[in-house]
């Protein structure tokens, strides 16, 4: 998923959303580092190519004539100093009026259009429904009085119309007025703005005292970026190397392997023959889109691809894990994590990648990580760079290793199901 990222230069906004800060951050490196790898690839050959003659270097024949004038100097005029020239003051007054005069003028249309709206469908309900109560009465009656049915209806029809042109004028009025208030306003706004730029030099001073202040900020922050990546690495190659014994394991037991044989993998000694392959293989009988467009389609990738692979079962089990859940929400995810403690969590099937998001309860708040897998293992997309043969082995393995530096989560407490059925029943039917 993050090489798709780097070789589109793009990513989906509804994606991005569901990244966290520091998940965002570490993206933006990323494609900004891809950016210089590729203006720097440019640039050789560019270079090689000017030396080997391949393309004739760049002849810049641009320049800058001057108008000059009668004198024979460069022509310059001043505005308001010129003959027939408005003083400025007087052409930014009219420049201030004019602009609130047409705001106001369009906001008043704009009023007006909502206030006529209202009051054609005013008028017109009640003639509709007066209409409605004539002809209810008017079947009522004998044949001799349809007549003056008729006629009380027109002599309506005339009150109504009246009533509704006495309001269309009290509402003309009203816009006129809101129209001169409002060209008041805008006039005063725009005013006090140009005033207000006058003041510029002192906050240039306070700008640049900004900007000190924000390098000093960049230093700091670059300085604990560089402790993160140190701390990283540190834990890197034990976290490696947990994570491959985890899932190995696991596929031994699967495959009926003995004890002896794992062991033998774990101390890295030879074994009798050749090792088992390290992927589980993956049923291919349907074809998987670039990404998930319904719900009906996760449920097929679940129960084509991740049922295989043993997603959501705890260790050599047949029972599905306490922490897992279907196709949920970021809010039902929330909610059910509202009233636990820090450090409870649950997996539930994501609807914008292929593959699950971890949602982890903070002291204040939550957090969610998403896990890609769309290949053979399982990983965190942009946090974590350590893969998992199973979904269960990247879970164990945060039980024991934080997931961030940065924030420390440890996985400790699983949020199980709340309602029945449980909302992961469509994924195993």
């Amino acid at each position: 998923m993050l090489q798709q990222i780097l070789h589109d230069m793009y990513i989906d906004p509804e994606l991005l959303a569901e990244l966290s800060d520091v998940q965002k951050h570490i993206l933006f490196y990323k494609m900004r580092e891809e950016q210089l790898r590729r203006w720097r690839e440019r640039e050789a050959w560019e270079a090689l190519a000017q030396a080997e003659g391949l393309r004739p270097p760049k002849v810049n024949d641009k320049h800058i004539q001057w108008l000059l004038g009668a004198d024979g100097d460069v022509w310059v005029w001043i505005m308001g100093e010129g003959p027939g020239d408005k003083p400025y003051e007087e052409i930014s007054e009219e420049l201030i009026a004019e602009r609130a005069r047409l705001q106001a003028q369009r906001e008043a249309e704009e009023l007006w259009r909502q206030k006529e709206a209202e009051i054609t469908k005013k008028f017109r309900d009640a003639l509709a429904n007066e209409k409605a109560r004539i002809l209810a009465e008017k079947w009522k009656v004998e044949m001799e009085d349809r007549k003056a049915a008729k006629v009380l209806e027109e002599r309506i029809r005339e009150e109504f119309k009246r009533k509704e042109d006495e309001e269309r004028k009290r509402g003309e009025e009203q816009i006129r007025l809101q129209e001169e208030q409002r060209a008041k306003e805008l006039y005063w706004t725009l005013k006090q703005a140009q005033l207000q730029s006058h003041a510029s030099e002192n906050e240039e001073r306070e700008w640049e005292e900004q900007l000190r202040r924000s390098k000093a900020a960049d230093e700091e922050r670059s300085r604990g970026a560089q402790h993160a990546r140190d701390e990283y690495r540190r834990h890197s190659l034990r976290a490696i190397q947990k994570g491959m014994v985890a899932g190995l394991s696991s596929m031994f037991r699967e495959l009926g392997q003995s004890q002896e044989q794992e062991a033998r993998l774990y101390h890295h000694l030879p074994g009798p023959g050749p090792p088992p392959p390290l992927a589980i293989p993956v049923s291919r009988t349907w074809e998987r889109p670039l990404r998930p467009v319904s719900r009906e389609v996760i449920v097929r990738w679940f129960k084509e691809e991740q049922l295989p692979r043993r997603a959501g079962f705890e260790r050599n089990t047949k029972s599905i894990a306490p922490w897992f859940h279907g196709i949920i929400s970021r809010e039902d995810a929330e909610d059910l994590l509202e009233n636990m403690t820090e450090g409870a969590f649950l997996v539930r099937v994501s609807e914008k990648i292929w593959g699950y998001t971890l949602s982890y309860r903070l002291q204040k708040g939550f957090k969610h990580f998403l896990v890609d897998a769309s290949a053979d293992f399982y990983s965190f997309l942009g946090v974590d760079p350590n893969r998992h043969a199973t979904l269960t082995d990247l879970i164990d393995f945060h039980k024991e290793e934080i997931i961030t530096v940065s924030g420390g989560e440890l996985l400790q407490e699983p949020c199980g199901q709340r309602d029945s059925p449980p909302d992961y029943h469509l994924l195993f039917e």
